[in-house]
């Protein structure tokens, strides 16, 4: 008993890899799968990517198992990213089931004391990063993993690629905005450092002249944004005064990350890799954690809320139901169906008592039904599924 306890006590943690097409993420999946088995602590690894092919690792949970991406295309014609993001969005009906089984997985047996508690789950996601970080599944997905597991974002970088200071703060404005979207702890990856070393980045994320030297020559050299010959060389000064304040900007943006240097193809710089992951875990646990339960909570409070109004709009369309059609003035009338006295006297009383009564059942009723209650947006991508009629 004593022996597993310790892991028990320490939930896995969720990293989730995302990054622009062609940055490597495959790759570097790979590599942190291949590393983490030499390891002997071998990880739990989820498909996200329903278009890709073939993936060089095998994955516990595949998307591809549960969803066809050519079918769902013909089906509800769509383009690839449209294909993409449908997938997803019919995969995330089955979170409740995929948690379940992480869960279950992650969980060590109190009756194999040998066995090793799985220590980190890998999840890789399309190449499209839009269509994961900013869709409405993306965003369950990512919330459900965070509410069970320490989640962290492994954004991924192409280095030869941001070499430039143009596309370099057009990286870091992205990851900032994905770092706000999630909310959750990130670690940039400056990928295929065996092509082009990452020191040049992080000189400029921690040293503002720095960062000023490299836009000036840019400028003087006419390459300015990576447009050799002159195109917008020497510069309008507009340009250079936007990333020389962007990078202001960004300064306690870059505050709060971690920035490692690693090559998918030699494996440089993974160690550092996973010194940075178990950082942020910590980090994760200590000032993320609050913050969503925090927003658990607001959202329980709304829904109850949601609940309530509606059964006061329910119980008042029943008693103008219930009422007459001509107002107080038909209440004079006297009710020719009625057939006796007691019938007549013995309905007035309990009319007293109904509204209170069902009311009271209504109540009882939701409340019962509230842990497992849809909610709006359940309701509507239900419809959607069944309107569809697609054999998954």
């Amino acid at each position: 008993m004593a022996t597993s306890q310790p892991p028990s006590s320490t939930p896995p943690t969720a990293i989730v890899c995302v990054g622009m097409a062609g940055s490597g993420k495959t790759t570097f999946m790979q590599r942190i799968n291949s590393h983490l088995h030499a390891q002997k602590e071998p990880p739990y690894v989820i498909n996200l990517d329903p278009a890709v092919r073939n993936v060089p690792f095998d994955s516990n949970i595949d998307i591809r198992d549960s969803v066809n991406y050519k079918e769902v295309m013909k089906s509800y014609n769509l383009g690839p990213n449209g294909g993409i993001l449908t997938s997803l969005n019919l995969f995330a009906t089955k979170i409740d089931q995929i948690l379940g089984l992480l869960e279950k997985r992650t969980t060590p047996d109190a009756a194999k004391t040998d066995a090793k508690a799985i220590k980190n789950i890998l999840v890789d996601t399309p190449g499209q990063i839009e269509v994961f970080v900013w869709s409405a599944s993306g965003a369950i997905l990512l919330d459900s993993l965070a509410s069970t597991f320490p989640t962290v974002i492994a954004y991924i970088i192409d280095t030869p690629r941001t070499a430039s200071t143009s596309t370099f703060m057009s990286n870091m404005l992205y990851a900032c905005s994905i770092l706000y979207k999630t909310k959750l702890p990130m670690i940039l990856v400056f990928n295929k450092t065996d092509v082009k070393d990452a020191e040049f980045a992080k000189d400029w994320m921690t040293d503002f002249e720095a960062f000023q030297a490299a836009l000036k020559e840019e400028e003087e050299s006419g390459s300015f944004g990576g447009v050799e010959g002159g195109g917008m060389g020497g510069g309008s000064g507009y340009m250079g005064s936007l990333l020389n304040s962007m990078s202001l900007m960004l300064e306690e943006f870059y505050s709060h990350l971690s920035v490692v240097g690693v090559s998918s193809m030699t494996g440089a710089g993974i160690n550092e890799f996973f010194e940075a992951v178990g950082e942020k875990a910590k980090e994760f646990e200590r000032d993320y954690k609050p913050e969503l339960e925090r927003r658990r909570k607001q959202r329980e409070a709304e829904k109850l809320e949601n609940r309530e109004r509606e059964l006061g709009k329910l119980m008042k369309d029943m008693a103008v139901s219930g009422e007459p059609s001509t107002g107080k003035s038909a209440a004079k009338v006297p009710d020719m169906d009625t057939l006796s006295d007691m019938e007549d006297s013995s309905g007035d009383e309990d009319e007293n008592q109904d509204g209170e009564g069902l009311t009271s059942r209504y109540k009882q009723a939701l409340e019962e039904s509230a842990p497992n209650a849809p909610t709006n947006e359940d309701h509507s991508f239900t419809r959607y599924l069944r309107a569809s009629q697609m054999n998954m």
